[in-house]
C-alpha cells in the first residue's frame, strides 16, 4: 500500500535497489546538490515584493549557553515545514533566525567558570571541550560569538529555509535589535501594559537578583512558596510558625522546635519573633525590617509554653527532629 504513494519512476528505482542490494540513498550527496541549488539560487531571500501576500515565521530564538540538541530540531522543523508550504502556496516568506543571548545565564556560567566551579567545568567537559578551551568562556562575550556560529551550522546542515542575511543576536552588541527592543517597552508602557509593582519571586542572595530557572545550575522547578505566619505570644515575645493549612490553627495542642536547631530572637518591623537563623535571613528579603536581638538554642525552648493565636490557650513546646530550620521559620 505504500508503493500507491509513490510515483511510477521512484517505485521502479526502488525496486531495483532492493534487487541488486545497492544502497537505496546517498543521503549526504541528495543533500549538498540542493543545498547548493538554494544557495545559488538564493531561494530563501525574502525581499519586499510589492503586491505578493507576505507570510512571517521565527523559531523561538535557541538561548546560546551550548550547542543546540535534538529538542532544538524537534520544535524547529515543524516552522520549517510551514515555511515551505507557503512558499508553494505562492507567499512571500520571511523566515529569520536569531540567538538568544541576554539574561543572566551566560554571565553566571562564566562566573562560575571563572571560579573553577567543577559542575560546571564538567558540563563544559560534556560538551566536548579541553581545559584551555573551557578557559575562554571566562568572557561571556566568547559564548554569545562562539555558540551562534555553531548553532547556525548546525541548522544548515539540516537544510532549513532560513533567510541568513537575517540573523541577528539580542545583546547591545547588536545596536539595531537592542533599540528594537527599547521601543518595543516604551510603547507598552505608554500603552499602560508595563507595571512595575513587587512581586514574590525565587531570589538569588549572591547576585541580589531575581533568577529563573534556565539560570540555575540546580533547583530547577522551584516557585516561590506562599506561607502564612502565625504568632504564638511567648512572654514579650512571638514565637512565629509558617504553615500551609491555617484552618487547622483551631485543633492547636502543641508546637515542635528542633533541640539541635539554632533560632534567633529578632527584631521584625516592630516586634520580637523567634525564628529560625535561616529563616531571618530570608525574611530580610521579603521587604521586613530585620534585627538580630540574639541567638537561641532550640533545646532552650523545649518544654516551655506559648499561647495559641486563636484559642488563646497555653500550649506546649515539644521536641522535634523533623521540623527543619531551612523550611519555614523551622517551627512547627
Amino acid at each position: 500500500m505504500a508503493f500507491i504513494m509513490l510515483s511510477s519512476h521512484f517505485r521502479l528505482y526502488l525496486y531495483k535497489c532492493l534487487q541488486t542490494n545497492e544502497s537505496m540513498l546517498d543521503l549526504d550527496r541528495i543533500t549538498e546538490k540542493w543545498k547548493q541549488r538554494w544557495d545559488s539560487s538564493k531561494t530563501f531571500e525574502a525581499n519586499a515584493k510589492p503586491g505578493q501576500e507576505k507570510f512571517f515565521l521565527t523559531f523561538p530564538y535557541p538561548y546560546m549557553n551550548g550547542y543546540l540538541h535534538v529538542g532544538h530540531f524537534y520544535s524547529a522543523v515543524r516552522v520549517d515545514v510551514m515555511a515551505r508550504y507557503k512558499r508553494m502556496r505562492g507567499f512571500n516568506v520571511l523566515f529569520p533566525q536569531g540567538w538568544h543571548c541576554t539574561g543572566s545565564p551566560i554571565e553566571n556560567a562564566a562566573q562560575r567558570i571563572r571560579e573553577k566551579e567543577e559542575k560546571q567545568w564538567q558540563i563544559m567537559k560534556g560538551m566536548g571541550f579541553s581545559d584551555e578551551e573551557i578557559k575562554k568562556f571566562e568572557d561571556p562575550v566568547h559564548w554569545i560569538t562562539f555558540f551562534p556560529k555553531e548553532a547556525k551550522k548546525d541548522l544548515e546542515s539540516l537544510g532549513f529555509s532560513i533567510d541568513w542575511r537575517r540573523s541577528f543576536i539580542t545583546t547591545d552588541l547588536n545596536p539595531h535589535y537592542d533599540a528594537f527592543i527599547r521601543w518595543q517597552f516604551n510603547r507598552l508602557k505608554e500603552a499602560n501594559h508595563v507595571i512595575k509593582g513587587k512581586f514574590p519571586v525565587v531570589w538569588c542572595t549572591k547576585d541580589n537578583s531575581p533568577v529563573g530557572d534556565h539560570a540555575r545550575v540546580e533547583g530547577e522547578g522551584e516557585t516561590p512558596q506562599e506561607y502564612v505566619l502565625m504568632k504564638y505570644k511567648y512572654g514579650d515575645d512571638f514565637i512565629v510558625t509558617a504553615t500551609l493549612r491555617p484552618e487547622t490553627l483551631y485543633g492547636d495542642t502543641n508546637i515542635w522546635i528542633n533541640p539541635t536547631a539554632t533560632y534567633v530572637k529578632a527584631k521584625i518591623n516592630d516586634e520580637n519573633w523567634i525564628v529560625s537563623k535561616s529563616s531571618a535571613a530570608k525574611l530580610g528579603h521579603q521587604d521586613k525590617n530585620v534585627k538580630i536581638i540574639s541567638e537561641i538554642k532550640g533545646s532552650e525552648l523545649i518544654g516551655k509554653f506559648c499561647e495559641a493565636p486563636i484559642t488563646k490557650t497555653k500550649i506546649p513546646i515539644f521536641p522535634a527532629l523533623f521540623a527543619n530550620p531551612d523550611l519555614g521559620t523551622g517551627i512547627v
